[in-house]
């Protein structure tokens, strides 16, 4: 069965991970989230199975993040899902999800869990 991956190749863990996951013979589906981001439906599913809320998968560092005003407690899991979707660069990397398991590549090594 496929997995698929969500991928920044400008980013070094990303490169890693994918690295790492090829190495292991993974049947990989890749996607540059930069260039096609997941719809509110999937990145919502990916929160799921990650056990996190959004909030937790959003890159506080990036100057978006401050000038969305994202850190407003106020602000709705599906406003901030919203947010990622319309900004995924907001959107912590890489993420690796298969059998209806998702885990974040950071380390690179955690991917390893779902293999």
């Amino acid at each position: 069965m496929s997995s698929t991956f969500y991928h920044n190749p400008r980013c070094s863990k990303s490169r890693q991970t994918l690295q790492l996951l090829n190495e292991n013979g993974v049947d990989l589906d890749v996607v540059e989230y930069l260039k096609t981001p997941p719809d509110y439906e999937t990145l919502n599913a990916i929160l799921t199975m990650l056990n996190i809320e959004p909030r937790d998968l959003m890159r506080k560092g990036e100057d978006e993040y401050t000038q969305l005003n994202l850190n407003n407690a106020a602000l709705t899991r599906e406003q901030l899902i919203h947010a990622m979707v319309e900004t995924p660069k907001l959107i912590e990397r890489p993420i690796l999800v298969k059998d209806g398991k998702a885990v974040i590549g950071r380390p690179p090594e955690l991917v390893l869990e779902l293999l």
